[in-house]
């Protein structure tokens, strides 16, 4: 009995001994308390190193064009177009498999400054399509008639000589295109008993690759007749001035209708000139025209104001007022209407 006593009283003190190393160990044990201003600057520096990232490829990505970036393996183009700097030999080979590269071809596809030709080195120059101009529009292309429209009718007379070409046709000549010639007269047709219809004359020369002077009629949007002549337009001949034997279609009208023409009636002539001749004048009907000197061509025209049977009459004077020529003098000139 007296033990268990000695027992029962001793269990406090052990009990009290074995809480107080517990409780010692314990503190030994116990969590350090958190860093919260450690974790706080590296959150700082991680969001920091984070934004930095974002604006350099914000950056990179404000470098590269839109349209000439790749984004997940696929290549966008430009609307407008591929690079006008790169030649297609000098642009990198695509790569067989995976995602294009936003660094290579991107940086080569940079699109020209605005306003800017491109700067292809091997783009072909566009050869030029229309015909030249006269030397004075407003002597040379007359009632209205525009050079576009003038242009127009000499390309239809040219397509017209092309189609009245006969399979191997020993006579044809091909009168070339639109761009080998220059327009010196373009004027409205008066139609007749022989050609009814009105509507206007073209005029074009041309000196390579051999010269060449055509007379075109154009009525209702067609070429209805064409007249041509190759080689020099002097022929030969010695004076200073030779009008154009086939000009006639120009300052009269038809045999039939001699004596009723139909008035007012506007006329040209043409014809050749060389260096000496400096200045032209022109009669016809009684009434004076206008003359222009244009590379080689004389160009007349005016408007008859009655009825006729003497031709133009010209006269052809040099630098010092000189007279070099009179067509009154000219043998080989028709000086009356048939």
């Amino acid at each position: 009995m007296s033990g268990q006593k000695q027992g029962g009283a001793a269990e406090p003190e052990f009990e009290a001994r074995v809480r107080a190393l517990l409780a010692g160990d314990a503190s030994l044990v116990r969590p350090s308390p958190v860093p919260y201003p450690e974790i706080r600057r590296r959150g700082v520096l991680e969001r920091r190193r984070r934004l930095a990232v974002g604006g350099a490829a914000l950056a990179a990505l404000a470098v590269v064009p839109v349209g000439a970036y790749a984004l997940g393996g696929g290549t966008t183009t430009s609307p407008a177009g591929p690079s006008p700097t790169v030649l297609a030999s000098e642009r990198p080979a695509p790569t067989p498999t995976g995602p294009t590269s936003p660094t290579g071809p991107a940086t080569a596809s940079a699109p020209a400054p605005s306003g800017s030709a491109p700067a292809t080195a091997s783009a072909p120059a566009t050869a030029p399509t229309a015909p030249a101009r006269p030397a004075s529009a407003a002597q040379q292309l007359l009632d209205g008639i525009t050079f576009d429209q003038a242009a127009t009718g000499l390309g239809k007379c040219l397509d017209y000589n092309k189609a009245q070409r006969l399979p191997k046709d020993p006579s044809y000549t091909d009168l070339g295109k639109p761009a080998d010639y220059r327009i010196v007269l373009a004027m409205r047709s008066t139609g007749d008993s022989n050609a009814p219809g009105d509507g206007y004359f073209v005029v074009a020369v041309r000196e390579k690759p051999v010269p060449a002077r055509l007379i075109c009629t154009v009525k209702d949007g067609a070429a209805s007749g064409l007249n041509t002549s190759i080689g020099d337009p002097f022929g030969g001949a010695k004076t200073p001035v030779v009008p154009d034997m086939n000009s006639g279609k120009l300052y009269q009208q038809s045999v039939l209708d001699k004596g009723a023409w139909k008035l007012p009636f506007r006329w040209g002539i043409i014809g050749g000139y060389r260096p000496s001749v400096a200045t032209m004048t022109v009669s016809y009907g009684g009434g004076a025209g206008e003359v222009v000197l244009d590379h080689g061509w004389f160009v007349a025209t005016g408007t008859l104001h009655k009825q006729v049977t003497a031709a133009p009459h010209l006269k052809g004077y040099d630098a010092a007022g000189k007279l070099v020529y009179d067509s009154d003098h000219d043998a080989s000139y028709e000086k009356t209407l048939p």
